[in-house]
């Protein structure tokens, strides 16, 4: 999940108290409490965190869908969230930099790489500077076990110095050797998953049955959770994954907070059981950080949170990504079959023309200029990393699939610059196991039916994948 919403979120910066903060205390008669004060205001609180965080983005962007603006039809019209790349080339036409209902948006590979790389942007936001009764609400709101990966302290929303504290703690585990050292333990998951696929006749959904099993398991191991508890996982993922977009319906972000409630519950027990009994996995070495390192319990619950939903996220989308796309194109996929040593070239352009995440979003630090356009301090900038993946200037004729095309790793869809995906390394290799095994025990694999995808705006992929494994005499 290396990408978030466009919009930002509100909470972007750190409500440790590490990080000094601006928001005035809300009035004691609001303030949150324990016991029956809290039950009776939860709802309340529920409702504070929605709005200020989805209720008001929506009804912006449901406007400016209305009234034709390119970002609005992109995050609110699901025609257009199938097949974005349309209005990809309408903002391109625009120029490099250009102005949108939500700020500046570039379709630029150029620009985006600069942005994504300047020290003059970050995934934070000056939250003393939002209205009054905006900062209150987020402070009224605020409550750990209803936090999401949008949300501070997790990485993706949170600047220097504590992004780089949370990443060099977590990096080590992502290092090139410590991923080649998984590789056998995801062929033997790739494996297992198909040999239960052999006895099934039949359609099957590819992304329940594989595509989501196989990341999902691998990055139970990477951080000593029980496998068993995989179906609920996904779930949670799946909730994690919908706070990312802007503008979440208020059914959809109360689910959304429930298996957020349910997640953290987890993680809390989790934490004790490895406090007493540690394994040799990356949660434990992060519960038993010496003092001096030791994460607060906020920051411990939004870093794990984030690897687990990341850790099968963009590789679950990839996977069913690249199986349509290779039986869109059968010449490919046979080639592959021939020559197996391709797999991780098709995976890179696999990343670069459909993108697991399509777009992220920045804020101007202090003022610059970018494509000789002035940006003030404070401006949010919407990335897509789609549109920018399929640049002509970059890519020669981008709208081809093409698994032999030479620049392909060029790609910005595991973003750059600090931000870069930190288990890029793993999602690359997890995939090119996955689909060149897939692609071995069953050669003559087809879609059939209609894939469904995801009615995410942020992260691109199918919900439902129907397969049949063999060809049908």
């Amino acid at each position: 999940m290396p990408g978030r919403s466009a919009l930002g979120g509100p909470a972007v910066r750190c409500q440790t108290a590490r990080v000094q903060t601006s928001i005035e205390t809300p009035p004691r008669a609001w303030a949150p409490d324990s016991g029956r004060r809290a039950a009776v205001l939860r709802p309340a609180r529920t409702l504070a965190r929605w709005g200020v965080r989805h209720g008001l983005a929506g009804a912006f962007l449901n406007r400016s869908a209305r009234r034709g603006d390119p970002i609005g039809r992109l995050l609110r019209d699901p025609a257009v969230r199938d097949e974005p790349y349309g209005v990809h080339e309408e903002l391109r036409a625009r120029g490099p930099l250009t102005p949108g209902s939500l700020g500046l948006v570039t379709t630029s590979h150029a620009v985006a790489q600069e942005i994504l790389r300047s020290e003059q942007f970050g995934v934070g936001w000056d939250r003393a500077a939002a209205p009054r009764l905006i900062r209150w609400a987020l402070e009224f709101g605020d409550e750990m076990d209803a936090s999401g990966v949008a949300e501070a302290p997790s990485m993706l929303v949170v600047d220097p110095p504590d992004h780089t504290r949370y990443r060099r703690l977590v990096s080590r585990a992502f290092t090139p050797r410590a991923t080649a050292a998984f590789e056998p333990m995801i062929q033997r998951t790739a494996d297992t998953l198909l040999d239960d696929l052999e006895r099934r006749s039949g359609p099957v959904d590819l992304t329940g049955a594989y595509a989501a099993q196989l990341p999902v398991l691998v990055i139970a191991e990477l951080l000593g959770v029980p496998v068993e508890r995989r179906e609920d996982f996904l779930r949670w993922g799946a909730a994690a994954a919908a706070t990312l977009d802007p503008g979440l319906p208020l059914r959809r972000y109360l689910a959304a907070e429930r298996a957020l409630r349910q997640m953290h519950a987890f993680l809390r027990g989790h934490f004790a059981r490895l406090r007493r009994d540690p394994g040799d996995d990356l949660v434990s070495r992060l519960v038993h950080l010496p003092a001096e390192e030791a994460l607060t319990e906020r920051e411990l619950h939004a870093t794990v949170m984030l690897l687990l939903g990341a850790g099968f996220e963009t590789t679950m989308n990839l996977i069913g990504n690249a199986v349509v796309l290779l039986d869109a194109h059968r010449d490919q996929w046979e080639a592959l079959l021939t020559g197996p040593t391709g797999w991780p070239g098709a995976v890179e352009e696999v990343l670069r023309y459909d993108s697991p995440v399509q777009l992220t979003g920045r804020s101007a630090l202090a003022d610059a200029t970018v494509a000789g356009r002035p940006v003030r301090a404070g401006t949010r900038v919407t990335i897509l990393l789609g549109a920018a993946n399929r640049d002509p200037e970059v890519f020669p004729e981008p709208g081809r699939f093409d698994i032999t095309r030479a620049n392909a790793r060029d790609h910005l869809a595991f973003s750059g610059g600090i931000h870069y995906c930190v288990g890029a390394g793993l999602a690359r290799t997890e995939a090119a196991i996955a689909l060149r095994t897939l692609a071995e025990r069953f050669p003559g694999l087809r879609v059939t039916g209609v894939p469904v995808r995801r009615d995410l705006q942020t992260l691109r992929g199918f919900e439902h994948l129907p397969v049949t494994l063999r060809p049908v005499s």
